[in-house]
């Protein structure tokens, strides 16, 4: 994903990135339950790079199994590449954390652009003030263990009922997550950038009183004069 392809998706909404993916056939990629733990984080773009939970069993989850250097959450989080967004597929199961704060924290100083998890996080709180994109279902206290074993890394991962491979383009904003195939972010990007500058001049034509016929949909000729005069002075 090239700088100019990044700096476009963040400049759109899922909203408009799941319309121009529809376009495409696309209609199952943006993850159902994840949400924004903290508002005021920045917008989230970044490849994927995948973490896999099965369900824990009593005899090989266990507090002693973070010693392990090759554990595979810990490993995930001291690997992670810098801009990458760190999806972890919990089935859906938020009834135990699937990471909390101390890793979150260290995810973000080591240049990670975001984490996604279709379970829960503990540490919220502290969690919430970080300058860090976090989206999962709810808050849960217990240990990851209680419910998770870490099974692998970087492998094609299911999160929110969307099917995740490392590598895939993770945009996340303040109503969710999408999931654009990586094969397909640069012209997804170049698509959304110009409707989200049509759809900001249609904002402004609805707010002074103009009816949707012809303007939204656009196939009023007075409309594209309109719309064409109001980029040229807007600079976009």
């Amino acid at each position: 994903m090239n700088q100019d392809t990044k700096r476009k998706l963040a400049g759109c909404s899922t909203a408009t990135l799941t319309t121009v993916l529809f376009k495409r056939g696309f209609r199952n990629q943006f993850l159902q339950g994840p949400q924004l733990i903290n508002p005021n984080a920045p917008r989230m773009v970044g490849p994927a790079y995948t973490l896999r939970y099965i369900p824990a069993r009593e005899d090989l989850d266990e507090l002693a199994v973070f010693k392990d250097r090759s554990h595979p959450q810990r490993k995930g989080v001291e690997e992670c590449p810098e801009g990458a967004v760190f999806v972890i597929d919990s089935r859906g199961d938020p009834r135990a954390a699937s990471a909390g704060g101390i890793l979150l924290t260290r995810l973000m100083k080591r240049g990670v652009a975001g984490i996604v998890t279709d379970g829960g996080f503990r540490d919220t709180p502290e969690i919430a003030q970080l300058p860090f994109p976090s989206y999962h279902l709810r808050a849960s206290a217990p240990t990851n263990l209680i419910r998770h074993h870490a099974a692998d890394l970087n492998l094609p991962i299911g999160c929110g009922g969307v099917a995740v491979y490392p590598g895939d383009i993770m945009v996340g904003d303040g109503e969710g997550v999408v999931c654009i195939p990586v094969h397909l972010a640069e012209s997804v990007a170049d698509e959304a950038f110009e409707q989200t500058v049509y759809e900001d001049f249609v904002q402004e034509e609805v707010n002074g009183g103009h009816g949707l016929f012809g303007l939204y949909p656009m196939i009023d000729e007075a409309v594209a004069q309109r719309f064409k005069e109001w980029r040229a002075k807007a600079g976009r």
